[in-house]
Formats: structure tokens, C-alpha cells, sequence
């Protein structure tokens, strides 16, 4: 079942915020969670972050966040644990979803 676009973006909007959960290694799971963020981290050092797609289509989204490769993201988490990712998502292919992750929200772009 297809969930409206209007209610998808307000429960992004009025819902509860995604979390952060590390894992060790450079690569992430094979299966991401449905909202939560997953870090892939080894031993001081963060390779990459990975989501699930937020407007539904399901597709999993990993972004590079080591300082050599290009394109890269920067991930900031605040006090309360609430991830950021800087740029913004712009997928490319697929749903071609656009957004910001700002304190744990999806931000769409319109």
C-alpha cells in the first residue's frame, strides 16, 4: 500500500526524530533500518552512513563520509543524540527524492 506524499512528509515533519546506531567495520548491513540512521565505523574512524530512502520507495542511501572521496557528507550529532548530515540527499536515480537530515528530521525540498 502506497502511503500519500502529504502524510509521508508530515509524519517527518511531527513524528518522532531518526536516531543514530553505530556498527563497527567500513561497510554497512544488508538490511538498514526502516528510520534510524547506521554509522559504519572503524575504530576512530567513520566511513560511511546509510538510510533507507524517506520517501518510501525503500531504497537504501549510503554516503560517503571519509575527507578522500568525492562526493562526501559531513555528520554532525547533537546533544541529544540527533543526527545532521550535511549537504543535503539528492538522489540521482530512482524516486530522485531531495532532502536535508537536520536534528534527526527529513526536510524535503521542494
Amino acid at each position: 500500500m502506497m502511503i500519500p506524499r502529504w502524510l509521508r512528509r508530515a509524519f517527518d515533519r511531527y513524528g518522532p526524530r531518526r536516531g543514530l546506531q553505530i556498527v563497527e567495520g567500513d561497510s554497512l548491513p544488508a538490511r538498514l533500518p526502516r528510520r534510524d540512521l547506521v554509522l559504519a565505523r572503524e575504530g576512530d574512524e567513520d566511513w560511511c552512513v546509510g538510510m533507507r530512502c524517506p520517501c518510501g520507495c525503500g531504497q537504501g542511501i549510503e554516503l560517503l563520509l571519509v575527507k578522500e572521496a568525492k562526493p562526501r557528507w559531513d555528520l554532525s550529532v547533537d546533544s541529544s543524540e540527533r543526527p545532521s548530515l550535511k549537504p543535503s540527499v539528492w538522489l540521482q536515480t530512482g524516486c530522485r527524492s531531495h532532502f536535508w537530515l537536520r536534528r534527526g528530521r527529513v526536510e524535503w525540498c521542494d
